[in-house]
């Protein structure tokens, strides 16, 4: 699967719930998939967004090796107490920046057959990628929970990237159209 990057706008758009008719074979097929795109990708969770699919749902693979799927995720506690962790995305690939959200998290969500199933004080990296894909159900990247200079720095060079690609994809076409020019002339001329 193709994981979309920093500067697309699926990346800042607010999903939509799955529907319980929606969690079906087809469905945990996909969701297998999206835990081959991350684990290739050496992530430890991958929201559906991030390969182009506008709905309430992540995966996860935490530091306990249990794959988890969170369809219609709600956080529904927050610890008091917070922790500092460099995070990074598989969005905005090349970068990190250290975060700090609530150490302990509790999460409610459906599970890949729509069985509802709560975690009661996840902690550990199992909190803060919870916390983290959450946030991508909602357009919302770690970039925007940390320094304001470090995001426009980051944001500044995904833009320089994808001017620089546009240009090549133009310069390709060009070179394109400049070769098939050249053959119908030469069809033209021999007939």
């Amino acid at each position: 699967m193709k994981i979309c990057k920093l500067g697309e706008d699926i990346l800042r758009q607010k999903c939509e719930p799955v529907l319980q008719e929606e969690i079906n074979d087809e469905f945990r097929a996909l969701l297998n998939e999206m835990f081959e795109t991350m684990t290739s990708a050496n992530g430890c969770g991958l929201a559906a967004p991030q390969v182009g699919i506008q709905k309430r749902f992540f995966v996860v693979i935490a530091d306990d090796d249990v794959r988890r799927v969170f369809i219609n995720p709600e956080i529904t506690r927050t610890s008091v107490e917070t922790s500092e962790y460099e995070e990074g995305c598989l969005s905005v690939p090349g970068f990190s920046e250290k975060i700090i959200r609530p150490s302990s998290v509790s999460v409610s969500a459906l599970d890949e057959n729509g069985r509802r199933f709560s975690i009661e004080d996840a902690a550990g990296l199992l909190a803060r990628v919870i916390q983290h894909e959450n946030d991508h159900l909602d357009g919302i990247l770690y970039i925007d929970r940390g320094d304001e200079s470090v995001k426009n720095s980051i944001t500044g060079q995904f833009k320089k990237r994808a001017e620089r690609a546009q240009k090549k994809l133009a310069e390709k076409e060009a070179r394109r159209c400049a070769i098939e020019a050249k053959k119908a002339a030469k069809r033209k001329k021999e007939s």
